[in-house]
């Protein structure tokens, strides 16, 4: 608590070194209860104690990267665990050193060279705090932050308040009529981590556009019993690996489809029914998701021939693959219409 107290520059410090832990508890409003009976509050564990998880399970940041694609056989997973405010800053800062990438882009027609990150920090700092700030320390899940070569996504649960409208918070104009864990926002508040005033999603839409990449995706369900922010990667980044490995030759979706490769026959006889693109990768042995997508995926996708179960949620982590009509008609003629 005085390291707390030390680091937001309080006026509390001077005395706290005089004061016994139960008071100087009080003093914090972390320590409630009468004297004779006095118990730590809830955020006092989750911020002060060096293992909340014995209060609240799954108090923890997963980060996962999965360097082959999120389909890939091969992970690397960072637990962190501890105190709220800790484990929140050492989350950011060993994506900050192991994952995000400065790349430059020289134009013929003006000496400035084009300067971005695959991921903005500050993107990335909005998303992980707001998972601290709004999960429920009662349900055992841990945040999730799972990178590959296409995105960053920050997993918690649940979902935001039902009097937020998902078309409003992915228009950056949501504005919560309740807060859950308002004392938990107090301190992420005096550690620099967030306003609390609803400027988190705001703030992610601007500095995305701001470093040119697409815009981020935020998914939830009816019940909202998850909240899912998706960051794209800046498709700087995605030129390489789609150079690696070209797109097959389809031809033009107003005329024929014919001579399909075998391997695009076998996906659409794999498509009859609905099935994730993780089944899909599996029979096709590919591990590089990017790769797969970009080589063979898409191609069907954009020739009519392949379709997704849920459109208006492309990126939606339930998502599943079908046969469209003509793609019937291309497996009922053998691979040619």
């Amino acid at each position: 608590m005085r390291d707390f107290l030390h680091e937001i520059g309080s006026e509390l410090l001077a005395e706290a070194r005089e004061l016994d832990i139960e008071t100087l508890g009080r003093r914090m409003n972390v320590v409630g209860g009468p004297s004779e009976m006095a118990f730590p509050k809830n955020v006092g564990l989750l911020f002060f104690n060096e293992q909340p998880e014995q209060f609240f399970p799954a108090t923890q940041i997963d980060v996962v990267y999965f360097p082959d694609g999120a389909g890939g056989d091969h992970f690397e997973e960072k637990v962190f665990k501890g105190p709220l405010g800790r484990i929140t800053r050492d989350a950011l800062d060993y994506i900050n050193r192991n994952y995000l990438k400065e790349g430059v882009t020289k134009h013929a027609d003006r000496p400035q060279a084009e300067r971005f990150w695959n991921y903005p920090l500050a993107a990335i700092e909005e998303a992980v705090v707001n998972a601290v700030y709004h999960r429920s320390y009662e349900i055992r899940e841990p945040i999730e932050i799972r990178l590959d070569g296409q995105e960053l996504v920050v997993l918690s649960f649940p979902g935001p308040d039902r009097s937020i409208r998902l078309q409003d918070l992915q228009a950056g104009k949501a504005v919560s009529r309740r807060y859950r864990n308002r004392r938990i926002g107090e301190f992420l508040k005096e550690l620099d981590l967030t306003e609390g005033r609803s400027t988190g999603v705001p703030k992610i839409l601007r500095v995305m556009k701001a470093n040119g990449s697409p815009e981020p995706i935020f998914e939830t369900d009816d019940e909202r019993s998850y909240f899912l922010i998706r960051l794209p990667v800046h498709t700087g980044f995605l030129i390489e690996a789609a150079a690696e490995e070209p797109a097959l030759d389809i031809m033009d979706p107003a005329g024929p489809k014919q001579g399909l490769s075998k391997e695009q026959v076998e996906l659409l006889q794999a498509c009859v029914e609905e099935v994730p693109i993780t089944f899909l990768m599996s029979i096709m042995g590919r591990a590089n998701r990017t790769k797969f997508r970009t080589g063979l995926l898409n191609p069907l996708l954009d020739a009519g021939l392949i379709e997704m179960t849920q459109p208006e949620s492309p990126r939606s982590p339930t998502q599943k693959y079908r046969l469209s009509a003509e793609g019937k008609q291309i497996i009922a003629h053998g691979g040619k219409k």
